[in-house]
This record gives structure tokens, sequence and C-alpha cells, in this order.
């Protein structure tokens, strides 16, 4: 794991922790899952599929076309497999981080949420989505979900159907309505 990625980690697990604290959830298992949720980001991408062959995953076709997802689908199967983590709740929350899916746990949305506003993270909009984390997670979420449709569309990319369920789940059960 390259200076960055592992400075990104840490950023996300110390995330997870403030958002756990804040919505209380399990701050250990929020910090383990922030900690591993790119464990396999920056090995090789036939690495990654011969993972995610080996964990018995078959890939949809827009999880094959789109090697970004990958990681997230890896990075579940490596936890177990390799460093015998058994609770799938940090493992769904690893597996999902990157599109999100109708039906998210709360740690699922805090890790979900910490990666898009880790210390580091200067993106357009991070401040933003930093500010509305502090009030609620499906409000962070439906707008980094906004923002991540509208970047894909933009660019003629495909969208994962959990990325539109996600959103489309925290549209339907947003709070007040």
């Amino acid at each position: 794991m390259g200076d960055y990625r592992y400075t990104h980690s840490l950023n996300v697990a110390q995330e997870a922790v403030v958002l756990a604290k804040l919505y209380g959830c399990d701050e250990n298992k929020a910090y383990v899952a922030g900690i591993l949720h790119d464990v396999t980001k920056e090995i090789p991408k036939d690495e990654q599929l011969q993972i995610i062959r080996d964990g018995g995953i078959i890939l949809d076709s827009v999880q094959q076309n789109a090697p970004k997802l990958w990681h997230s689908i890896s990075g579940s199967v490596y936890v177990q497999t390799r460093l015998g983590i058994s609770d799938s709740d940090i493992i769904n929350a690893i597996r999902y981080h990157t599109t999100g899916r109708a039906g998210m746990s709360l740690l699922e949305k805090i890790i979900y949420t910490a990666d898009y506003t880790s210390a580091e993270r200067s993106y357009n909009g991070a401040d933003i989505m930093r500010e509305k984390s502090r009030k609620s997670l499906e409000e962070a979420m439906i707008f980094s979900c906004q923002f991540t449709l509208q970047n894909l569309s933009s660019k003629e990319a495909a969208i994962h159907p959990d990325q539109i369920f996600c959103y489309n789940d925290l549209v339907l059960n947003r709070k007040g309505q």
C-alpha cells in the first residue's frame, strides 16, 4: 500500500469513528471497516479478478466493465479469506463502500460516507458533504449519489444498479416524507 492509500485508509478509519460516535454505531467495527475498505485497491487488476473468482463471485456486465469497482468486491473476499474476518457487517461495509445499495446497515452507511469525507478529500463539494454528514448520513449519501450519478452519466459511463437502488432507497425512505 502506497503512502497516499495508507493515509487515506487511516483518515477513513478516523472519520468512521467520528461518525460512529455521532450515530451510535460500534466504533471498533467502524475503525476496522474503515482501515480495510481499500485493502486490495493497489493490488494489480488481474489479481483482484482472481480473488473475486476464488471467492465464487461472478461479476455482472457493469462490474466487468468497471475496474474501479473491483477493489470493493475483492476487498470483501480478501478480508474473509486472508484476514479471517467473519463479521458480515464489516464485510458488507467494505463490499458496498463504492456503490452503496438498498437497505444498507448503519455501518455500511458510515463507511460509504467516511470514504467521501475523509480529511484528505478536497474534491468540489467535499466540505458540503462533510457538513451534511454531521447532520444526516442519509442526506450526505443522497448528495454523494447525486454527484456520482451526474458524473458517470456525463461521461456516458455505465452506472451500477446498486448505486441507483441506493439512491432510490435513500430518497424513498427519507425522514419526514
